[in-house]
Formats: C-alpha cells, sequence, structure tokens
C-alpha cells in the first residue's frame, strides 16, 4: 500500500511526486515557464551582482519565492477547476487571491533586486 511506505522509500516516492508537480508547471502553466525563464536568466547576474553570500541568498531566494507561490496559485487553480467551471463568486475569490499572491512575490523580488542595485551602484 503506499501510504504504507517509511523512511527512505518514503522520501524517494515524495521526491517523484515533487518532480511530477514540477513537469506539470512547466507543462500546463505559462506563467511558471515565464518565471522560470525570468530567475533563469537572473542567476547569473545575481552571482555578478552579489557582493556577499547574504546578498546572493536575498536576489536568488525572492526569485525561488516567485516560483514557489506560482505553484500554490497553480494547485489552488486546479483544485478549483476540477470542483467545477462554472462562474462562482467564491472560487474566483480563490483565483483572485492566488493571483494577488503572486504580484506581491513579483513585488517583493523587485524590491530585493532595487534594494541590492541601489546599493551596489550607489557606494561606486
Amino acid at each position: 500500500m503506499a501510504g504504507d511506505t517509511k523512511g527512505l522509500r518514503r522520501l524517494w516516492n515524495a521526491c517523484g511526486y515533487s518532480w511530477a508537480g514540477l513537469c506539470a508547471a512547466w507543462r500546463y502553466e505559462e506563467a511558471f515557464r515565464q518565471e522560470i525563464t525570468l530567475v533563469g536568466a537572473l542567476v547569473p547576474v545575481a552571482i555578478w551582482l552579489a557582493r556577499s553570500p547574504l546578498e546572493l541568498v536575498l536576489l536568488l531566494g525572492s526569485g525561488l519565492l516567485v516560483l514557489i507561490v506560482e505553484l500554490l496559485n497553480s494547485a489552488v487553480e486546479a483544485v478549483t477547476d476540477r470542483v467545477g467551471l462554472e462562474r462562482h463568486e467564491l472560487s474566483a475569490r480563490a483565483k483572485d487571491l492566488g493571483s494577488a499572491a503572486v504580484m506581491l512575490s513579483l513585488m517583493l523580488m523587485g524590491l530585493v533586486w532595487s534594494g541590492v542595485l541601489w546599493q551596489r551602484f550607489s557606494q561606486d
């Protein structure tokens, strides 16, 4: 039984489910593909820009947070659509709340990057 797995087998299965989730997000979620492309393009810039390990963690972590929030938003949308495709006030609210969370994570990423850029180029 799948629920009876323990230890390393459970961990291995969890990794498989996580990989399947990432693959599904890449395949079905255009916003996730766009954000992963953005974050991927910013990784070398972050490595060049960061003057300390903390700055690098902030730059990369803010991008990773955007991806995490997008995955959660996509999960909310999938469950909402599974329940029913007809227009319902609570379904619309759930999707709007998920979208707002993504927007806030993108704003945070922008603030982090702006702060690091400001610090980097205002001291030179």
